[in-house]
């Protein structure tokens, strides 16, 4: 026994110390690197992202292990991942910045006449029958109070179309069920799931008793959309996010291959269910079975950890940078409520007075955390556990900050939170047709900027760029294309500096090329690290010029011998005009094609030989096709 215990420490100590981690390394709290590290190999954790802020000032950004579930992309802090019910206080921030603006008030009615969502597009054909669903307000909402318990059966046994049985009553988990029982197409929609349970009896009167509710927090995300007249998303970004410099935080999508740029992807435990979009096929649960996408207020964000703990820090009610909430606002949004001692508004809180959440769902798990000394952080993990140790788990990642704090014994003089908010934008290009290009720009609030140029002629990539400048990382620049460094997907580093404007040279009349900025700040204030924007930063394809030449190269047609239609993919942001016609000169389609596939339908055209010509800017090109 004691040779094969002497066997794993080693094996354990060998996966630590060999798993990779990144991010700018801060020498006074390396114990915080060993015990991330030790807690992912203790639970197996494939990726895991960090930030930790103490009094204001961001002191540690790491990240660990791999991205992908192939796990040959390596974390960075960059990753946005999901995070779940982690959403929950990022709403109730949106919320209390609605009632300190005195757009809405916290005890509103939110159903009915004279509700805040009275003229609702779709609860307002609702079939509500408990006419306890309008006494419920706002606050209600917010503190779990409404009247709904996820607890308490209410599916049908089995739970068509599922051959099986659900317990409980948390819609999110029945997404094909919603649909079906109330006559809508799949996808669900949020608005579906929170309709299956107005119509249905709550388990107790508003404001009686405490019970932790998705849907509660989807009726406050329905709130924002209704009151503001943008989407949830747009809102929070518009007023809250972007004023602070946060733009990597979005609404996830569904599928792995919707993921987002920059977007980690998710490791379930192996739990199949019945796709959400009607196939009928077995899909792991954190890819189609339920719906991220619908989830919004309650669990729909992906972020980056970084971006957590600057909102965090946003609304911690300390003094060492300001708050975007009064202390008034910030003090009721925290405080205890009448049936919970331990939740306040979209908060977990207790008597030390300590705020966070944690978030869950199949792939994710994170925390976000606001001390009552002066500390904030985030943790983002690409998967849970929900074994035997899932308990044990939940209290190792609850310890992780407030150990790496207690190892730690002085904390460094940086604040990595000084970093750029604004990007640079109005990004413009004009070329020579040879060799050269100008490109120019307007200027973020970073000290200086990089840019970067990257072939993608032949590309088919959903996004032109998968590797992007690394925090604390200074880069050789070189305006001829090709010279300078290459971030590591043919993105050539072709300016560095403080001004506008650069003038590329060595390219290739016949290619296109995508540009972009990326503002970064560096200063002895965040310890002469160079910090990068990467959300939000310009970008724009560009050529040289556009010449008959040349035209083919933008221009691709096929097949050219069809019966039904012919495919023509235009990689020019310019309209392009075509007009169809037959051998005798007679015109007899024409149209405008975009940028991307374009289908031009011949079905209808005799058999025979045909002509194509493409304007762009005053410039042709003429393709034959053949019609059988």
């Amino acid at each position: 026994m004691k040779k094969m215990y002497l066997t794993l420490s080693m094996l354990l100590i060998f996966t630590v110390h060999a798993m990779a981690q990144t991010g700018i390394p801060v020498p006074e709290m390396t114990t915080c690197d060993t015990q991330m590290q030790s807690f992912m190999a203790t639970h197996n954790i494939p990726s895991m992202t960090v930030a930790l802020a103490k009094d204001g000032e961001l002191k540690y950004m790491r990240a660990f292990g791999n991205a992908d579930i192939a796990g040959s992309e390596v974390t960075q802090p960059y990753h946005m991942f999901r995070i779940a019910s982690v959403s929950k206080p990022i709403t109730a921030i949106g919320i209390m910045k609605m009632v300190e603006d005195g757009t809405i008030n916290l005890n509103d009615q939110v159903f009915g006449s004279g509700g805040l969502l009275e003229n609702h597009w779709y609860f307002s054909n609702s079939n509500i029958t408990d006419t306890r669903v309008y006494d419920i307000t706002v606050q209600h909402l917010l503190e779990h109070s409404a009247g709904w318990d996820r607890s308490n059966n209410c599916f049908p046994d089995p739970t068509s179309p599922y051959p099986w049985f659900f317990s409980g009553c948390d819609p999110i988990v029945v997404p094909l069920h919603v649909t079906q029982s109330q006559g809508e197409q799949n996808p669900v929609k949020e608005e579906f799931l929170i309709n299956y349970l107005l119509e249905k009896t709550l388990d107790f009167a508003p404001n009686t008793a405490y019970s932790y509710s998705n849907m509660g927090f989807l009726v406050l995300s329905e709130i924002i959309e209704e009151v503001s007249g943008l989407s949830y998303e747009a809102w929070m970004q518009q007023e809250i996010f972007h004023p602070l410099g946060i733009y990597d935080m979005y609404i996830g999508n569904n599928l792995q291959d919707e993921k987002l740029e920059r977007e980690g992807e998710y490791v379930g435990n192996g739990f199949t269910t019945l796709d959400l979009y009607g196939s009928g096929t077995m899909v792991p649960w954190e890819y189609g079975g339920f719906s991220i996408e619908a989830m919004d207020g309650h669990g729909g964000w992906i972020a980056t950890s970084r971006d957590l703990v600057r909102l965090l820090v946003a609304v911690d009610g300390f003094a060492t940078k300001p708050d975007i909430l009064s202390s008034g606002t910030i003090t009721s949004m925290t405080t205890p409520s009448a049936n919970a001692p331990f939740y306040a508004k979209g908060w977990s809180v207790n008597s030390a007075n300590n705020w966070w959440h944690t978030g869950a769902v199949d792939g994710t798990a994170s925390i976000f955390v606001r001390s009552n000394n002066g500390y904030t952080w985030a943790i983002i993990l690409n998967k849970r556990v929900v074994d035997g140790t899932a308990n044990q788990f939940w209290i190792d990642l609850d310890g992780l900050g407030w150990n790496c704090i207690s190892a730690t014994a002085t904390f460094p003089a940086h604040d990595l939170m000084d970093s750029p908010t604004l990007a640079a934008s109005n990004l413009t290009h004009s070329g020579d047709g040879t060799s050269t290009m100008d490109v120019s720009w307007t200027n973020g609030n970073g000290s200086s900027r990089v840019v970067v140029a990257k072939d993608i002629t032949n590309s088919t990539d959903t996004y032109h760029f998968s590797a992007y400048p690394i925090d604390g990382e200074d880069y050789v620049a070189n305006a001829e294309f090709g010279s300078g460094d290459d971030l590591g997907d043919g993105s050539f580093v072709v300016y560095d500096g403080s001004g506008s404007n650069v003038t590329i040279t060595g390219l290739d009349p016949s290619k296109v090329y995508a540009l972009r900025v990326y503002e970064y700040t560096k200063n002895s204030n965040n310890g002469n690290n160079a910090l990068y924007l990467l959300g939000n930063a310009p970008e724009r394809e560009a050529t040289l010029s556009v010449t008959e030449a040349n035209l083919s190269a933008f221009i691709t047609l096929y097949p050219t011998i069809t019966s039904e239609k012919v495919n023509v993919e235009v990689l020019l942001h310019t309209e392009v005009a075509y007009t169809l016609n037959d051998v005798h000169g007679r015109t007899l389609m024409q149209n405008i094609l975009v940028q991307g596939e374009n289908t031009i339908p011949v079905q209808s055209l005799q058999s025979g030989l045909y002509l194509i010509t493409f304007t762009v800017e005053g410039k042709k090109m003429t393709s034959r096709i053949i019609v059988k």
